[in-house]
């Protein structure tokens, strides 16, 4: 059955809970590192301490796919999973910049990633599920819009409330700065509020089958069954979205570089000859996490001009680009002493992060059974997570060993990752030409 088209609308709805889900997730990427460091971590340890966002996207992305695959009720399909996860993560950024303890702090990480991870996979299930071929594109860069969006507040928000209200020093028996605190108290409301929006604007379509879908559901799987499932699909994966496995290893190494070392690289370039934990430091960090607004304000803006990209070169095309233009991007900071020329670097990798949030999703959407949506969107995102695992086990073994903890070089590396996923995306669906299904 072919799916009706949505208005403009209708696809923001559907997309706004994004917003929400990447406030979320900027606050945590601009602020954990700095978090970690007031709370005492060296550089070595913060790979390790980063592990639950890789790890919990591993285990429960294909699981929540799985099982939202499998759902249907008055509340619709994915719409549950939206709102229990953004429930419990709101309750987590709450908790967060009130950790006592570096320890206190990584557990608090495993439970907003889960919760995260649990409202956010269904997202991409949900493009699928609501959009004809000719229209995903449109919808993932949307999603990639209010990603743009969600990041730009929560990157840039204690910047703004230190420099801007005037909110300084930190409350009474806390390293952690007033600002970090009031901007997670924020973000806990806005993720919840936006996540309640999309569930209730919008309708999911039932199972075009519906009485088929309620027997099986009647009958039920174990464990077993579905792990049996989760293996099988891996195993038979297209090959579009085996080569695009690959480019996604490289890609998202050089962003886990850039998340978890540019904030307090450059501190030691940029603003070098600061001691850590001193106000100057703090603001310094702080400074990373205006330069990470910025590179979310471009990919908010960019994200309108990837599907005319897409059009006009082919998907493919597009990201080669966008890959390119983000690797070389980071690869400049090495070569930077000016604070405000990094916004020119951050330009850079806002194109190429508006493309990563939409192009491969829209690429391999069109070459996975649409039954079986949720759970290759999760299988997906292990291409996301087995690098940054891996990342988070050795390289603080070489940080330590290998680049002498010099945390600029960190950086450099994932650009030049990034720069190595752009050339491997020009073998990307040879023979097939899948993009040329996209508009």
């Amino acid at each position: 059955m072919e799916k009706p088209r949505l208005s403009f609308w209708q696809i923001w709805n559907m997309s706004f809970g994004f917003l929400g889900i990447q406030f979320g997730w900027g606050l945590q990427m601009s602020n954990m590192s700095a978090i970690y460091e007031f709370l005492g971590a060296g550089a070595n340890e913060i790979p390790l301490l980063w592990l639950a966002a890789p790890l919990t996207g591993l285990i429960v992305q294909p699981i929540i796919g799985h099982f939202s695959d499998n759902t249907w009720g008055k509340f619709g399909r994915r719409r549950p999973y939206f709102f229990t996860g953004a429930l419990i993560a709101s309750v987590c950024l709450i908790l967060m910049p009130n950790s006592s303890s570096v320890w206190m702090a990584a557990g608090l990480l495993w439970i907003l990633d889960s919760s995260i991870n649990i409202s956010m996979e269904p997202f991409r299930a949900f493009v699928g599920d609501m959009l004809p071929n000719d229209q995903r594109t449109k919808g993932f860069a949307m999603q990639s819009f209010f990603i743009g969006i969600g990041a730009v507040l929560a990157s840039s928000m204690p910047f703004f409330l230190t420099n801007i209200f005037h909110v300084t020093g930190s409350e009474d028996g806390s390293v952690i700065p007033t600002a970090v605190k009031i901007s997670f108290y924020i973000g806990s409301f806005v993720f919840f509020l936006a996540v309640l929006y999309t569930v209730l604007r919008t309708r999911e379509y039932p199972p075009e089958n519906l009485e088929e879908f309620k027997k099986e559901k009647k009958a039920g799987k174990s464990f077993s069954a579905i792990g049996t499932e989760i293996f099988s699909s891996i195993a038979g994966m297209p090959k579009v979205m085996k080569q695009l496995a690959v480019v996604q290893i490289f890609t998202w190494l050089g962003l886990f570089f850039m998340w978890i070392y540019f904030p307090v690289a450059i501190t030691k370039t940029v603003f070098a000859g600061l001691t850590e934990g001193t106000a100057e430091y703090k603001e310094a960090t702080q400074w990373g996490g205006l330069c990470f607004s910025f590179y979310s304000l471009i990919t908010f803006a960019f994200a309108f001009v990837i599907p005319v990209l897409a059009n006009k070169f082919t998907a493919k095309i597009t990201h080669v680009i966008c890959l390119l233009t983000g690797g070389i991007a980071l690869i400049s900071v090495w070569f930077i002493t000016n604070k405000y020329f990094l916004f020119l670097s951050m330009a850079g990798v806002g194109v190429a992060w508006a493309s990563i949030l939409s192009m491969p999703y829209a690429i391999l959407s069109v070459h996975i059974p649409k039954e079986k949506m949720g759970i290759y969107m999760g299988i997906f995102n292990f291409f996301i997570v087995i690098p940054e695992i891996f990342a988070s086990l050795f390289f603080g073994w070489v940080m330590l060993h290998l680049l002498d903890n010099n945390k600029i070089l960190a950086v450099m590396l994932g650009g030049c990752s990034m720069v190595i996923a752009g050339l491997l995306m020009l073998s990307v669906g040879e023979g097939e030409n899948p993009e040329s299904r996209i508009s």
